[in-house]
């Protein structure tokens, strides 16, 4: 059969309207596949679990734990260093999605932020130098000694209020204070018992040792590490929670964690 000119015209109509019709319907597919694409801040000065190494890259557990997540979430993230006492408000202001640097989840943060399900458990600790007397970590007993720690941070908060007879001397990064710790010009420092764990590893924290009994007050300490998300980013959180589940599961993090600690932390 041969179509005439009008019919012509009109299977060319007909055919142009079912186009426009599947392309509508695979719109939707083609933005969907459309990578998830986030922003990270990790803090880079907190061994082992986010530190620069002489190249400018980064490492440590927080990093391996953040590129784990993207993967299974299919996403494309970039992950930048932020100082500590900026970490959240930078979040907030929108320059990152996400925060993956060890964070307490504590009552206060969550007053401003939300947070994933804890991705590892770690107290907090106080390190000496050897034969330093240990028998007595109280309040009293530390009252007019010196003890180091990181500002801004719930370790700080505690000692200040806790602590408030003892002579509390503040520093921009934990390594900081363990150095005034291994040089003799605090006698304490108190932090988190994981990361003092690594430290003491180390030829510069031979000096030292971890003092007995674990300090994880939950009105400071809180209930765990968790990443941190702006409040109304649902959809994300339910994304990092199974991702983290999905992780777990498949054995990912349990690699992870045995690269840097002989026993598990989750």
């Amino acid at each position: 059969m041969t179509l005439s000119g009008e019919g012509i015209a009109m299977l060319n109509a007909y055919l142009w309207r079912v186009w426009l019709l599947c392309a509508a319907l695979l719109l939707p597919l083609a933005v969907s596949a459309e990578p998830l694409r986030l922003r990270i801040a990790t803090e880079g000065a907190n061994p082992p679990f986010s530190t620069i190494d002489s190249n400018g890259q980064f490492e440590g557990f927080d990093l391996d734990i953040a590129k784990a997540l993207c993967s299974k979430m299919g996403a494309d993230c970039e992950i930048a260093a932020q100082d500590w006492d900026g970490i959240i408000p930078a979040l907030l202001a929108r320059k990152y999605d996400a925060i993956i640097a060890s964070l307490n989840v504590t009552e206060d943060r969550k007053r401003v932020v939300a947070f994933t399900k804890p991705y590892y458990h770690s107290p907090s600790a106080f390190v000496v130098r050897k034969g330093t007397d240990m028998k007595d970590l109280s309040p009293k007993a530390l009252a007019g000694k010196t003890i180091g720690v990181q500002s801004a941070t719930n370790h700080s908060a505690f000692l200040e209020d806790r602590y408030s007879h003892s002579i509390v001397r503040l520093y921009n990064t934990v390594a900081d204070a363990y150095r005034d710790l291994a040089a003799g010009r605090v006698e304490y420092v108190m932090y988190d018992k994981l990361a003092v764990y690594d430290w003491l590893k180390t030829p510069e924290g031979a000096c030292c040792e971890i003092a007995p009994g674990d300090l994880d007050d939950p009105a400071y300490f809180g209930s765990g590490i968790g990443i941190a998300l702006r409040k109304g980013d649902g959809a994300l959180l339910q994304r990092f929670n199974a991702a983290i589940d999905g992780i777990v599961a498949d054995g990912t993090y349990a690699k992870i964690n045995a690269k840097y600690f002989p026993f598990p932390i989750f």
